[in-house]
């Protein structure tokens, strides 16, 4: 096999990879950030997993998954992010991981400020909320300036600090799920750790797709997906903490099921997608094989910059995903100039040129239509992208 991620532009390797994803008749999918398709491979072994624990019931979980499977599956997550097993909890998302982690955290008084931006995600930002009014807290908002730049970005978290002293608490979000602007995650937790601010790092969107580890980001608190980036099944998430800050997150709803000092009493506790988890090590071996985040975000911030460039130069149509590499990955970002909603746009694309695309509210530079290309999309997908906004750019509502 090639080196991958020297290959992003081969066409003939990915056209490859994107054979082994089975795909149904209907619109090109321009939204991949919403959750990733399993490849053929991956959902024929979630089958088989489905229809085992289906015959084997409880006598296989209580005996083998519940034991020594689950933390086997475990140990080869923590591999892949280079962290101790003992850091990790599975859960079924990454809002569920983030939202048990704000809602635990124990290092708040009265009067003390929790500190959110408005990229967050709606779970996210409505967790922080919740605490900040059940705890007697006050909430800091920072709204970021558009278009963004890597050295704003941090500005803004360092004026916020300084500003707000009592803040102990921020919600950080690694790729907005709106634009998806990549954040400068590791300086602005530097900042951060420097002010005696805790992060809660929502990494949704980040796993799979970008580059990074995770020890050296210096976030103690994080909450992941699978079924994003990395390509597992629907529920796959978990709860990173930093083993040496365990004790500042309660266990969740006063968990015992396992001893204190264990990272999974601060998860949500319930029956889990059994035959999913099963279905991880099939998931992360491909992902592996394919070259890894690496492999996988050059290839879509390939095909990001196809649209992209073209995107900058129509008369008309604003990109708001900045160019700066640091700052973008495959989820992107633009708006039809004059018009504040962009609905009818997005459906113009689905109806007139058979794109499906989502559009997305709430962040300061308003609403917007997300673009998100994936290992399926192919140059014609991209070109047909590319020739119905120059069309739309021509001929607005």
């Amino acid at each position: 096999m090639p080196r991958i991620e020297e290959n992003a532009r081969d066409e003939n390797f990915w056209h490859a990879i994107a054979e082994r994803y089975d795909m149904a008749p209907g619109p090109v999918n321009l939204e991949n950030g919403y959750f990733g398709r399993m490849t053929r491979g991956v959902a024929q072994d979630y089958q088989r997993n489905i229809d085992f624990i289906n015959r084997n019931n409880s006598v296989h979980v209580r005996q083998q998954f519940d034991g020594p499977q689950n933390i086997e599956i475990r140990n080869q997550l923590a591999g892949m992010l280079g962290v101790a097993h003992a850091s990790i909890a599975l859960t079924r998302c990454a809002s569920d991981a983030l939202q048990s982690l704000i809602g635990n955290y124990k290092n708040l008084q009265p009067g003390d400020q929790l500190l959110i931006s408005d990229l967050e995600y709606p779970s996210v930002e409505s967790a922080m909320r919740w605490v900040a009014q059940h705890r007697g807290l006050e909430i800091i908002e920072i709204v970021h300036q558009h278009p963004a730049t890597h050295d704003a970005l941090v500005a803004s978290y360092r004026e916020a600090f300084e500003r707000h002293p009592r803040i102990k608490l921020m919600a950080l979000t690694h790729v907005t799920h709106r634009t998806g602007l990549v954040l400068p995650v590791q300086a602005i937790v530097e900042a951060a750790n420097a002010h005696g601010v805790d992060v809660v790092l929502d990494g949704a969107h980040a796993l799979g797709q970008i580059e990074f580890d995770l020890p050296a980001l210096g976030v103690a608190f994080a909450g992941y997906n699978l079924h994003k980036w990395v390509g597992g099944p629907l529920t796959l998430g978990f709860m990173y903490i930093d083993p040496r800050r365990l004790a500042d997150i309660a266990p969740d709803m006063g968990s015992q099921r396992y001893p204190e000092p264990d990272i999974r009493t601060r998860a949500p506790y319930g029956t889990v997608n059994i035959a999913a988890w099963l279905t991880l090590p099939k998931v992360l071996q491909e992902h592996k094989a394919l070259g890894g985040a690496r492999a996988k975000g050059e290839r879509l911030n390939y095909l990001r910059e196809l649209w992209v460039s073209e995107a900058r130069k129509m008369p008309g149509v604003e990109v708001l995903t900045p160019d700066d590499p640091r700052l973008q990955c495959a989820i992107s970002a633009l708006r039809f100039t004059g018009l504040e909603d962009q609905k009818p746009m997005a459906d113009r694309l689905l109806e007139d040129y058979n794109l499906f695309t989502v559009v997305r509210d709430g962040s300061a530079c308003g609403s917007c239509i997300r673009i998100t290309v994936g290992l399926s999309t192919s140059l014609d997908d991209i070109n047909r992208l590319i020739r119905a906004l120059r069309e739309l750019s021509c001929n607005p509502l």
